[in-house]
């Protein structure tokens, strides 16, 4: 259980994920305000009404909006994006990120926010507003109308979805973010691991829906979260049903796990695969094997498709022709990853939609962006009768340097469980 070790004391966290702002505020920030043609970013929202944006704006350990809070991002002549609070400057409780301009006692927070805007004279103000996107979505209608009323016809004209701007800052990691993800990840394998064993696992007795409790119990026990409820199912020699929920578990059972936890800030998603040996087995049945080749093929053949500037929808539907041409029956249903678990980014199809998704499938892959690479393959399994197998796979990657990484590996061969 050495992965305890790469769990920092909370204080430590913070400094993280604070030392991760800076840089994304001084770097990141400012060239996705120049690739998006916004010079002024207005995230706006009241306290337990956040936008999905604003918390990753936040500086650690602040954790939500406090009354009416506003940030506001100016992109000045050097390229430079400086950072405003509209929240009381005695609170303290933004800086050094943003510099305070609000004073309680003197104008109110949509004056000041004009009389910024009459200082700046942005060409283009975005506003999280969008149709497709809801992680971009966030502004409430009160507020917009409050933001409008504010205004200034001249400055009204000016006014733009930043759809793009959200999508580029949540999906964006820092070169630290990415130094740090496989470590992350090798904590949620490491859990994985323990849980498909027989120091778990006890055959005939534990159930799946045991196994998902134990996983959540053991995510909580270590201080992080689960971002979803974990999922354990199974499939059955004779069971034609693929997903088999709440059952106890049997020799020659193939176990499938779906899990996710949160840490500093980052999610991750992984399925993995196991199979619970018989007694006169001491491995797992070829064809079986064999199924979890084609299922990784599959996953390299998403992989070459990984393309910067191809659409979600572009490398869902390359990456199907090439499987059906080698004779590979597949589904692909990869979403990006970060900040959120169905993070902001190209949905790379859906598990009930293998023709592309208007809008979110629409938009471009980018540099230094991560994806569960999620998919599966369906294969006849000869020691089975030919019963259909399913090998679904899942794996926390990032797209950089003009290829994918498989975030602390990927599964290559089953979890046996004896």
């Amino acid at each position: 259980m050495l992965y305890r070790n790469k769990i920092l004391p909370l204080s430590k966290q913070a400094d993280v994920r604070n030392d991760w702002l800076s840089y994304r505020l001084e770097n990141i920030l400012p060239a996705l305000m120049k690739r998006t043609g916004i010079d002024m970013w207005i995230v706006i929202a009241r306290e337990y009404n956040e936008d999905p944006v604003m918390p990753s704006l936040f500086p650690a350990p602040v954790m939500t909006a406090s009354r009416l809070t506003g940030l506001v991002f100016y992109l000045d002549e050097t390229d430079k994006a400086e950072c405003f609070s509209l929240y009381p400057e005695e609170s303290g409780m933004l800086t050094p990120f943003y510099t305070p301009i609000w004073k309680k006692g003197s104008e109110t927070q949509w004056e000041r926010l004009r009389a910024l805007i009459d200082e700046k004279k942005p060409n283009r103000i975005g506003i999280n507003s969008s149709e497709n996107r809801a992680l971009a979505d966030g502004l409430s209608k009160h507020l917009y109308d409050e933001l409008m009323a504010c205004l200034k016809d001249e400055h009204k004209q000016k006014i733009v979805s930043a759809e793009d701007l959200a999508t580029g800052w949540l999906e964006t990691r820092g070169p630290k973010e990415l130094h740090v993800y496989p470590g992350i990840n090798h904590i949620i394998h490491s859990i994985i691991n323990e849980a498909f064993s027989s120091n778990v696992i006890n055959v005939g007795v534990t159930s799946t829906a045991d196994l998902e409790w134990w996983m959540m119990e053991k995510v909580a026990s270590l201080g992080l979260n689960s971002w979803f409820p974990f999922d354990v199912d199974l499939q059955r020699e004779g069971e034609k049903n693929s997903r088999i929920n709440n059952e106890v578990i049997l020799p020659g059972d193939l176990l499938r796990c779906d899990v996710g936890l949160e840490y500093l800030g980052l999610k991750t998603d992984t399925q993995r695969l196991a199979y619970v040996l018989k007694m006169d087995e001491d491995d797992a049945p070829e064809g079986m094997k064999e199924a979890l080749k084609t299922g990784n093929r599959f996953q390299d053949i998403v992989c070459e498709h990984f393309i910067a500037g191809k659409t979600g929808n572009e490398i869902l539907a390359a990456s199907l022709l090439q499987a059906e041409t080698e004779h590979i029956k597949a589904q692909l249903y990869s979403h990006p990853i970060g900040v959120h678990g169905h993070g902001a980014g190209p949905t790379i199809g859906l598990w009930d939609n293998q023709q592309g998704i208007p809008g979110r499938g629409e938009y471009p892959l980018y540099p230094d962006t991560c994806y569960a690479l999620e998919l599966n393959i369906a294969q006849n399994l000869p020691e089975w009768n030919d019963q259909e197998l399913f090998i679904c796979l899942e794996q926390t990657v990032a797209f950089t340097q003009g290829r994918v990484h498989f975030l602390d590996g990927r599964q290559t061969g089953l979890i046996l469980i004896r």
